[in-house]
């Protein structure tokens, strides 16, 4: 885009725009530290006192952190020195930098009308005038902003004529898609643009879209401010709620909003309907209102009450009008800008719909680096019965691809230590000369490129699996009583085996014969564990590909935990829906206990689920009853309560929302404390005796003090029938492992577990 305007306009009339860094709180602390020669743990420490909060001050932080406070009161000379000079030069000019997106065009050479400065990292020239200025003197300021979701979408039509011979015409898909539209109504939005938030997907599973219209009202709508007004345009669309107009004239322009005002639009046509306002006066008013220009509001107001006289309306209700506009303009949002953000949106609703697999592979790609975003869009794909596999030296790409099953892979330029050449190479190779036999097969056809580091990371990684007789275990095992492990044979041997391959041309005339083995024999030995698999896959690719350590407590998770760890990021929002009792499992995955400037113990963990991780921290009574747990590696069940905490910042006049911990137990125990019994639901036409006797049977080898309910049902008339055992009582642990084969097969089309109130 840069290039097309440097074109376009000449080189000399295009320049970015000068950014200039600031000193922040964190970064103040580092930077002395640095300078002081505080060592690098101390000046960590010292940072992660700042409460994490964007504009945050030193000043601010020393009166919200009691840890900061104790550091500055009472830590070492070092550390008071650090956070003394960190205040008095937070706000100093510590970079400068070039605008991500701000472009200037000028009607001639630049440098006639502002200074310019050369970045480092930049071919264009750079005004030196922040962004904000730089229309004060004359020049014209643009945004070009760049979307990751076009390239997904780009990549994700090219997956699907890759997989499916298809051509997507991606900008001339149909708006009423019903498909896409069921997708939305459904908050089915994760790794869509715009629309992926959990307080977003619970609106929009209430709103139910059913045109593109309201898609682009929620986009404009979910936002500080206007958000407020979501559940009445819920209940207008619905028709929950009456939709009033002021004057009859107003409907035509707030129709497809139900009568609540939600574009800067939608003001500019009614100032000119209501006070006969000039185009260039509406035009006016509406930029008042994106710059928070409140003066020029006000200035405004008596053309508007002129205008509205002179048309005869009453004034009670056109102060309300102009009240509700002066309330608009703090969070005004214009409906082109909600347009091309909603259109983005829905192609890829589109794309996910029509084609979920290629859809999520790009989407895999373009956050291969994030193992955050890793994780919730891998569980997306398991909530869709989409597999996704790990790396295959024989299979994958570069990045994650489908394949010919419809499952995904994970691209080999995922791998930690395996560089972009090394998975050239072997691409290439596999292209060129056949898939991989063999192990050695495979290190002998790229030995140029790969080195042991390179080799350990794809065994580790699940990439060598393909080769299904040997196990990871054994290229690491220790050979011939020396510490030397197996692997370190095997390049030998690959070396050997490539030399042999040179020279063999030499021996067809007449050269020295070579004898060497052919062949090699792996060691035997135990099998890697899954959790040793599992920790090498989350350490090389950042995520568990062979199964999660969570899977072994799959129906305790499904009995007791009804949320996601990551859900607490909504806090606020959950408290407003009044979702305030919450429960959830995982693996504590860091946890670690300090003291107040008081001398008080504390605690902190981070509870990781299959969709995210969270961090908890316990003061005073809560550290005493559940410091116990505070162990690494420890599989968990919370439950409590989200509620505004007794603590009032005295920065804010709201009381924080808060997390209160209520239970915290150990998730092996919670079948024996909290578990009663398990209903099995049969469909009338899979009850056979056979099914009777095998479950009767499996009851007796499984005795415990639970209970059994059958739900029997006949799908076709509607009517189901509930039975219990009085005979039989089971060890629901062992039972249902051995009643899940009987789901797997159909023979039984499902089964809870039924626990006591908590």
């Amino acid at each position: 885009t840069l290039k097309y305007v440097q074109d376009k306009y000449g080189a000399s009339h295009v320049a970015q725009i000068t950014t200039f860094g600031k000193m922040a709180a964190k970064s103040s602390i580092k930077d002395v530290a640095r300078v002081l020669q505080l060592p690098l743990a101390d000046a960590n420490r010292l940072a992660g006192y700042v409460p994490a909060r964007p504009g945050i001050t030193l000043e601010q932080a020393m009166k919200e952190s009691p840890d900061l406070q104790n550091a500055m009161n009472n830590g070492t000379e070092a550390e008071k020195n650090v956070l003394k000079y960190a205040m008095d030069l937070e706000g100093s000019i510590r970079s400068t930098g070039v605008h991500a997106c701000g472009v200037i065009i000028g009607p001639d050479d630049i440098s006639n009308y502002v200074p310019l400065t050369k970045p480092k990292d930049s071919e264009m020239m750079a005004v030196q005038f922040e962004g904000k200025l730089i229309e004060s003197v004359g020049m014209i300021k643009m945004d070009f902003l760049g979307l990751s979701n076009l390239s997904i979408i780009k990549d994700a039509c090219e997956n699907v004529y890759k997989s499916k011979g298809i051509k997507i015409d991606i900008d001339n898909i149909s708006l009423e898609d019903k498909e896409t539209l069921a997708l939305f109504a459904k908050g089915n939005t994760t790794a869509t643009f715009q629309f992926e938030s959990e307080g977003m997907k619970n609106h929009l599973q209430r709103l139910k879209p059913d045109k593109f219209e309201d898609l682009i009202a929620m986009n404009a709508l979910y936002r500080p401010g206007p958000m407020a007004y979501i559940p009445d345009f819920i209940k207008r669309k619905h028709g929950e709620a009456r939709i009033e107009y002021e004057f009859p004239q107003m409907e035509k322009y707030l129709k497809d909003t139900y009568g609540i005002t939600v574009y800067q639009e939608q003001v500019m046509q009614l100032s000119r309907v209501l006070a006969n306002f000039t185009p260039g006066e509406a035009d006016t008013l509406r930029k008042a209102m994106g710059k928070k220009q409140m003066d020029v509001m006000a200035k405004l107001k008596e053309k508007f009450d002129k205008g509205c006289e002179e048309n005869n309306l009453d004034k009670t209700k056109t102060e309300k009008i102009w009240n509700d506009w002066v309330e608009f303009a703090k969070y005004a949002f214009n409906k082109s800008h909600a347009t091309c953000y909603a259109y983005v949106a829905f192609q890829t609703g589109y794309m996910k719909a029509h084609y979920p697999e290629e859809y999520m592979s790009a989407v895999l790609t373009h956050n291969k680096n994030n193992p955050k975003n890793l994780v919730i869009y891998i569980a997306d794909c398991q909530k869709m019965d989409i597999d996704v596999l790990g790396p295959n030296v024989n299979e994958s790409d570069m990045n994650f691809m489908v394949n010919k099953k419809g499952q995904i892979l994970f691209g080999l330029g995922a791998i930690k230590n395996v560089g972009e050449k090394v998975v050239e190479n072997i691409i290439e190779e596999r292209i060129k000369n056949g898939e991989y036999t063999s192990a050695e097969d495979f290190i002998t056809r790229n030995l140029e490129v790969v080195n042991r580091k390179s080799i350990e990371s794809l065994i580790l990684a699940g990439a060598l699996d393909c080769f299904k007789d040997v196990d990871r275990a054994q290229y690491f095992v220790k050979v011939d009583g020396s510490e030397t492990p197996f692997i370190d044979k095997l390049l030998k041997y690959c070396q050997k085996r490539k030399a042999m391959d040179s020279s063999s041309q030499v021996s067809l005339f007449g050269g020295e014969q070579h004898t060497e083995e052919t062949t090699i024999t792996y060691p035997a030995c135990e099998p890697m564990s899954l959790l040793e698999k599992l920790r090498n896959e989350r350490d090389l690719i950042g995520f568990y590909v062979s199964g999660h350590p969570l899977d072994n407590y799959a129906d305790e998770i499904k009995a007791f935990a009804h949320n996601s760890v990551v859900e607490l990021e909504n806090m606020n929002e959950m408290y407003k829906n009044k979702k305030t009792s919450v429960s959830f499992a995982g693996i504590i995955t860091k946890a670690s206990i300090a003291n107040t400037k008081n001398g008080k113990q504390y605690g902190r963990f981070t509870l990781e689920d299959k969709e995210g991780a969270y961090e908890f921290t316990l003061f005073g009574n809560d550290f005493v009853k559940f410091s116990a747990f505070l162990r690494q590696n420890l599989y968990v069940y919370i439950k409590g309560r989200i509620a505004p905490s007794s603590y009032v910042n005295p920065n804010s006049s709201e009381a924080e929302i808060r997390f209160q911990i209520e239970k915290f137990e150990l998730l092996e125990n919670m079948f024996q404390t909290y578990a009663t019994g398990v209903k099995i639901t049969i469909e009338n036409t899979a009850l056979t005796e056979e099914l009777v006797n095998n479950i009767t049977k499996l009851a007796k080898q499984t005795k415990g003090g639970a209970e059994i309910t059958f739900v029997v049902f006949d799908a076709k008339n509607n009517v189901r029938v509930t039975l219990e055992s009085k005979k039989h009582k089971i060890d629901i642990a062992s039972f249902i492992a051995e009643l899940k084969p009987m789901v797997k097969s159909g023979e039984i089309y499902d089964y809870i577990v039924q626990t006591k109130t908590m």
